[in-house]
C-alpha cells in the first residue's frame, strides 16, 4: 500500500463522513460553549485549534473510547467515564465505546478466555446504565471489537498491516504503556501487535476525537504520526483525561487488581467508608492527595458542590462550589482530614447507590456480578 492508496483507504473511513442531525438543543449551542464542554474532558488536548475547527464544521463529531473487559470496575472507569461521555453527548458528539474483547485476550486478561471476557464486558455495560450514562437517542454506541473486525475484516487488517509496516519495533514498544506494561516487560508477540491494532481502531471507527486516559496518549500520537506518513491532513484530535490515583500513598493510578487501591462500582456503603477512612490524606497537603482528587474530578463535577458536615466547634457546616476554595482551606488547616473523609464517603456512596440497587434488583445484573466476582483477575 503506497501513501496515496493508504490515504484513500483511510478517507473511505472518513473523519468527515456525514452524521445524523444533532438535537435542537445542541444545534443551538454556541461554538465557544461546545468547545469549552468538549475541551474540559482533557487534561491535555492535541490540538485545540483542530478541535475548534472540527466543532465548527461537523455537526456530530465521533468520539472514540475503549476498554478491555478485564475485571471489576472501579470509580475511575465507571463514574469518570460516565461524566465524560455525558459531557460529550451534551455538546452534540457521538460516542463510540469500543469493547475491546480481542484486545483483552491478546493481553491475557481473564486468562485469555474470551467467554469470560464477554461476561465482564456485559457487566461493565450494566454498570454504566445504572450509574447514569446517558444512552438515550443513540448518541452512545457500544461496539464489540471481535464482531466489528470480523464483519469488516477486508477494511481492518490491511490498515493494521500498513501501520505495522511503517513503524519500527522500538516505536511500537514505546506504546506498551497502553496495556499496563512497560518496555522492560517480557512481552508476547500478541502484545507487540496490540498497539498497531489499537492505532487502526481510531480510523476503523471513523473517530474525530480520541477520548482516553493519559496512559493511552502514546498510541494516539502514533495515529497522528501515521497520518503524517500517509500525507493525510485530517488527524484524530487527542483528548487525554486525568488518571485518578489509587487510595494509598504513591499509587499514581487506581488499580482494579488491588482492592486497597480501588473503590469498586458495586462496593457496599461500609466498604467505601472503610477504604476512604484508610486512604492516604495527609493534613495540609493538597499535592498527590487522592481524597482531594476524588472531590475535584468526581464529586464536584457530579453534584456541582461538596457538602461538609462538622460540629460548630470545628467550624460548622460548609458547602464548597469550587475546588480552589476547598484546596485553600485544606492547605491552611481550616479543613481537616477527619471532617473531609466522612463527607467524601457520603458523596461517593450517593453516586454509587443506584448501581447497588440495580445489581440487587435486576436478576441479569446480579448473575453477571456473581460470575465476574468468581473470575480470577490476571495481569
Amino acid at each position: 500500500m503506497d501513501n496515496k492508496e493508504a490515504s484513500e483507504a483511510i478517507d473511505a473511513l472518513s473523519l468527515t463522513a456525514s452524521s445524523s442531525n444533532p438535537s435542537i438543543s445542541t444545534s443551538q449551542m454556541r461554538l465557544e460553549e461546545k468547545f469549552k464542554i468538549v475541551r474540559s474532558i482533557g487534561e491535555e488536548c492535541i490540538q485545540e485549534d483542530e478541535l475548534m475547527n472540527l466543532l465548527a464544521k461537523k455537526p456530530q463529531p465521533v468520539c472514540y473510547d475503549g476498554f478491555e473487559p478485564s475485571g471489576r470496575m472501579h470509580i475511575a472507569q465507571g463514574v469518570l467515564k460516565a461524566l465524560n461521555v455525558n459531557k460529550l453527548t451534551s455538546a452534540g458528539c457521538k460516542v463510540k465505546i469500543w469493547i475491546a474483547d480481542w484486545f483483552a485476550q491478546l493481553n491475557n486478561k481473564m486468562g485469555g478466555d474470551l467467554k469470560k471476557i464477554e461476561v465482564v464486558g456485559q457487566y461493565l455495560i450494566e454498570i454504566w446504565k445504572a450509574v447514569g450514562m446517558n444512552l438515550e437517542g443513540g448518541h452512545v454506541e457500544f461496539l464489540w471489537s471481535s464482531k466489528e473486525i470480523n464483519s469488516r475484516a477486508h477494511e481492518y487488517w490491511p490498515l493494521v498491516m500498513d501501520i505495522a509496516r511503517r513503524n519500527k519495533l522500538p516505536r511500537i514498544l514505546r506504546c506498551c504503556q497502553i496495556m499496563g506494561r512497560s518496555e522492560q516487560d517480557e512481552l508476547t508477540a500478541a502484545q507487540i501487535f496490540y498497539p498497531c491494532m489499537q492505532c487502526a481502531d481510531i480510523f476503523f471507527l471513523k473517530a474525530d476525537i480520541c477520548q482516553l486516559g493519559m496512559d493511552q496518549r502514546k498510541v494516539n500520537v502514533l495515529a497522528r504520526e501515521y497520518c503524517d506518513d500517509i500525507k493525510r491532513k485530517n488527524k484524530p484530535i487527542i483528548l487525554s483525561h486525568h488518571m485518578l490515583p489509587g487510595l494509598q500513598e504513591g499509587q499514581e493510578k487506581m488499580s482494579k487488581s488491588d482492592p486497597s487501591s480501588s473503590i469498586y462500582m458495586e462496593d457496599e456503603e461500609a466498604e467505601v467508608n472503610l477504604k476512604i477512612k484508610k486512604a492516604f490524606c495527609p493534613p495540609k497537603v493538597v499535592e498527590k492527595n487522592p481524597c482531594l482528587e476524588y472531590i475535584k474530578y468526581i464529586v464536584l463535577p457530579w453534584f456541582n458542590e461538596f457538602k461538609l458536615e462538622r460540629s460548630a466547634e470545628n467550624g460548622g457546616d460548609k458547602t464548597y462550589k469550587n475546588f480552589e476554595e476547598l484546596a485553600a482551606d485544606y492547605e491552611s488547616g481550616n479543613l481537616h482530614p477527619a471532617d473531609l473523609k466522612p463527607a467524601l464517603s457520603k458523596a461517593i456512596n450517593k453516586i454509587l447507590q443506584p448501581v447497588r440497587d440495580h445489581f440487587k434488583n435486576d436478576q441479569k445484573a446480579k448473575d453477571l456480578m456473581k460470575r465476574v466476582k468468581s473470575f480470577k483477575v490476571t495481569r
